[in-house]
Parts: structure tokens; sequence; C-alpha cells
């Protein structure tokens, strides 16, 4: 390895995340582990992984000198999200910087035009869409394909935004994003049973690793449970998403995680959403879930490490978001935590250090066990407290104090 781009401490490589989310701050507690160094460039010094992290950069990902700078003595450059300007990964590419995954495969997580076209040529099933540059494209796609069409940015957007779903036409929207430059596509409305998603990881000499296919559980557009595995998914139908997810991340040659967030339609097909080049939410569960974390992981194989094993630790596990409440508790974060691991010592908790907002993620939970319905219940009661400070069930720890003591006698 070039001495250059190696730790000055102990020779162990430095891997440099732009961003520094949860993401970032989760990649960092896997790094510590292995002994490595992970460098974030943060645009606010209040940023989850900035709270953690000692190598923290500030900057934007927008601003190149701010970019090389960072990127200075990495073994490797990655990412916890993808607005990242292409000539500006370009840039760094031909200095001479490992990027991963290359920008030549993360356009595709970047623009959804892009990938749509792709996807297509690839023979893979997507939904039937169309690029945006009139307001009339939407009013011909929709009576050509049917109502209600999905209007999507094509740049940007996530947990719901920069998407619309349109019953009919609606010009002045197209008018006013087209004005803003928005760049917009439209696909046909996926007649959906449920979502899930594939996550895999892909290392530059060729090494790949699939975790088992999840389903996601949506509400108002942004993810609230991921459910592993997915419930009643034939084991050929599984095998197929994850090689369709290894396909994709061959051809399009990512290193690092690649998820592929799937739409499974009622009549059983398999239709391709979303990509995403980096750790994803679909994947917090292998933290405990799983023989090696996404975390893990994408270290390894950014850093071209052989792979780890994928396997689950317990056949049902299931991550629940913490989403801020509509009003913020009186009761603090640290009192809430208390009462939690009162009624559920085994349900793992992970607070990302983020300021409480409504819907904003500030956290997830995570439970393992045998049964599905029980572990999805403890961690959708986990979560909703955590949020709410409020047991949707009713529970009181005053009048289960009895059922507590019993717990800590146990051991439990």
């Amino acid at each position: 390895m070039d001495a250059s781009r190696s730790h000055p401490s102990g020779g162990l490589p430095v891997v440099g995340m732009v961003g520094a989310g949860q993401l970032a701050r989760m990649t960092h507690q896997a790094a510590v582990a292995l002994g490595q160094s992970l460098r974030v460039l943060a645009a606010d010094p209040a940023d989850p992984a900035a709270l953690v992290c000692a190598d923290v950069h500030a900057g934007q990902a927008s601003d190149l000198p701010a970019l090389r700078s960072f990127a200075r003595g990495c073994s490797a450059v990655t990412f916890d999200h993808e607005q990242v300007p292409q000539e500006h990964l370009r840039a760094l590419v031909a200095a001479g910087v490992p990027v991963h995954p290359h920008p030549d495969a993360l356009l595709h997580a970047q623009d959804k035009l892009v990938m749509r076209r792709k996807l297509a040529g690839m023979g893979l099933a997507v939904p039937a869409f169309a690029e945006v540059r009139e307001p009339d494209d939407v009013a011909t796609f929709g009576a050509e394909h049917g109502w209600p069409v999905v209007l999507k940015a094509a740049r940007g957007g996530y947990d719901g935004r920069g998407v619309w779903m349109l019953p009919a036409p609606q010009p002045d929207l197209v008018v006013e994003l087209l004005a803003a430059g928005t760049p917009l596509l439209v696909e046909q409305a996926v007649p959906m049973r449920r979502e899930l998603a594939a996550l895999v990881a892909r290392s530059p000499y060729g090494q790949a690793a699939a975790w088992p296919v999840v389903e996601t559980v949506q509400e108002d557009g942004q993810c609230v449970q991921v459910l592993a595995p997915a419930p009643g998914l034939h084991e050929d139908v599984a095998a197929g998403a994850q090689e369709t997810a290894l396909r994709v991340a061959a051809e399009l040659g990512v290193t690092g995680l690649l998820a592929v967030e799937l739409f499974e339609r009622t009549d059983g097909v398999m239709v391709v959403n979303e990509l995403a080049m980096r750790p994803h939410n679909s994947g917090h569960w292998t933290i405990e879930g799983a023989r090696t974390s996404q975390f893990e992981q994408h270290l390894r194989a950014v850093l071209d490490y052989p792979l780890g094993a994928t396997t689950p630790t317990a056949p049902a596990v299931v991550m629940a978001n913490v989403l801020g409440a509509a009003s913020a508790p009186a009761m603090s974060v640290d009192e809430r935590v208390h009462h939690l691991f009162a009624r559920f010592p085994d349900v793992k908790v992970h607070l990302y250090g983020k300021a409480e907002r409504p819907a904003r993620k500030v956290g997830h939970v995570t439970a393992l066990g045998a049964d599905m319905a029980v572990v999805r219940e403890r961690a959708a009661l986990a979560a909703v407290w955590l949020s709410t400070a409020q047991w949707p069930d009713g529970w009181s720890v005053h009048e289960n104090e009895g059922h507590e003591n019993a717990q800590e006698a146990q051991g439990v």
C-alpha cells in the first residue's frame, strides 16, 4: 500500500467518507473495531459523525478545494450520500484518489433517468418511464399508460421528497418545477404488494456478497421498519432478487455497498425502483442481525479486503426507525432509553445525536428472535416509545414493576 495513503501512526488505512450523517457515524463505529481511522467531511460540526469522529474536516461536498484537502492521505474515499458533483469526483480520480464507487457507477444512483435507461437496457423489469421536458409530456404519458402517474425529480430527493403522485394532469406543478431547473421524469404507477430491498457488496477485486432480501415497510414515503428476511418470500424469488443486485453491481462496476430497492407487484413480478451505493437504511438490521454488518462490509469492500460472512444471527430480525414526534416529549431521551431497557432489555438502541424534529430519523432500534410477528411487535413498540414517550399498548412501568424485577433476577 502507498505509504502516503496509510495511517501515520500505525500503518493502517484512512477511509474518507464524504458526509457526516448517521451513516458515517455507524461506519465510524465499525472502523474503530477494525483499528482503522474514518475521516469525515462535515458540512456542520453538529452532524452525527462529526460529534464522535476524531478526524473531521469541515467543508461542503460541492467545494472542490475542500474535497481535495479532505482526500489527501486517504486510502479510499467513499460517501454517506450521493450529492457530490460528478465533475468534482472525476477531478479526484484524475488526481489519483481511489474513489469508491467510481463516478461512472455512482452516476446511476445520482440520476434516476440515467439509472432507468441503463436498467431497461439490461433487460431488467422497471416501470414504464419517460423524460419530462415540457408540461405536456406528463399528460401524454398519462394518456398512454393510465393514471395515476409518478412524477420524480431525476436528481436529489429521498424519503418521499422529490416524488409526486399525480392522479390527473397538474401542468402548473410541472411548469413550476421545470422553471426551477428541476430535471424530471414520469413513471407508471406500479400495482404493488410491498417493497423489498436486496443489499450486496462488491470489492475492486470483484468479490461479492449478499444479505437476505428484506421487506421495507413504508409510511408517507418514508421507511419505518425493515423485516429480515422478507416474510413469505419464496426462496427462488429471493435468490432471483439477490442475483439481480449482484448483476447490477458487476455491470455498473460498483465498489462498496449497493442497495437495490424493489417493488413486488401484485402479480409477483419484481420491479427495480431505486439504487443506492452506500450504507442504506434497509441494512441497519445487519449491525446485530448479521455476522458482518453493512458498515464493516463497506469498509472491507472499499479497501479491497476479503468480504465478511452475511449469515443472519437470528431467524427473525426487525429494525424500526425512531422518528421525531409531531410534538417533542417532555421526557428526556435518556429517561426514555432507561424505561425502554426496563421493558425490553434485549432490544438494541442506536441514537444518532440529532435534534428531534417531526418525522426526522433520529435513531433506530433492532429486535431479534425466532418469531417474526413477536419480534416485529417489540421493535414497533420500542420505536414508538422512544419517539413519543408513550406505549401504544398502554403498558406502564409502575404496573409492571414485579415483571421487571423478575427479568432482572433472571438476567434477561
